[in-house]
């Protein structure tokens, strides 16, 4: 799993923080700890997305944390239409 340069830890807070943004901005109700693995796997979703698309995204807190949102969104949306 590729964490951007910003390490195990820093991919824990930062993959958080992600989560909790996607979860207001998608109007959902989640925990700490899901809000920690939707950044987490969303960024790391993401990245192999856009790298398999020849997309280089960078390296950073501040990149991870966007890529980590938009993947959150994303796996957000997909449990939503799973659901229904």
């Amino acid at each position: 799993m590729d964490l951007n340069g910003v390490g195990i830890l820093g991919a824990i807070i930062v993959g958080g923080v992600a989560g909790w943004l996607a979860e207001q901005f998608m109007k959902s109700n989640m925990g700490l700890l899901m809000n920690i693995i939707l950044g987490i796997v969303g960024a790391a979703l993401l990245n192999f997305l856009l790298s398999a698309l020849g997309i280089y995204t960078g390296t950073g807190w501040l990149v991870y944390l966007i890529v980590g949102f938009i993947g959150a969104c994303i796996l957000i949306a997909i449990g939503r239409a799973v659901r229904r």
